[in-house]
């Protein structure tokens, strides 16, 4: 006759695989949560800077002036939540068209506020200048 092993209960570890279970599912809510907040930001950056190479490379062929420029980058300024103090700047370099947009936007994660910063300078493609 084979006997079945009896289970042995061990009192201080009951419920630990619940509790670790509960910190995984709670450090992924807060990442995920995290990521749900800073994506959309980021997004909304990387289109903007791809708006400013285009403006760029838009005066740099038909020869528009940087007043030009700076004038699309603050019209579609609200379409890419760009703040109303952002910093917006243009000149001629070297037969070239440079923009520059500097803004801050704060981003509130439960109680902690993460400013993002927009620093970026593009300038419009060499072999696209008329001059």
């Amino acid at each position: 006759m084979v006997q079945t092993p009896v289970a042995i209960t061990r009192p201080c570890e009951h419920g630990g695989a619940r509790i670790k279970f509960l910190i995984v599912v709670v450090i992924l809510a807060l990442v995920g949560y995290a990521c749900y907040l800073y994506i959309p930001v980021r997004y909304d950056a990387y289109l903007y800077l791809d708006l400013m190479q285009h403006n760029v490379d838009v005066a740099s062929t038909s020869g528009k002036p940087t007043s030009w420029v700076i004038e699309q980058l603050t019209r579609s300024a609200k379409d890419y939540n760009v703040p109303a103090d952002a910093t917006i700047t243009s000149n001629q370099e070297e037969n070239r068209v440079v923009a520059n947009v500097h803004f801050i936007r704060p981003i509130q994660f439960l109680g902690y506020t993460y400013n993002y910063e927009f620093d970026h300078t593009v300038r419009s493609t060499a072999f696209l200048s008329t001059k």
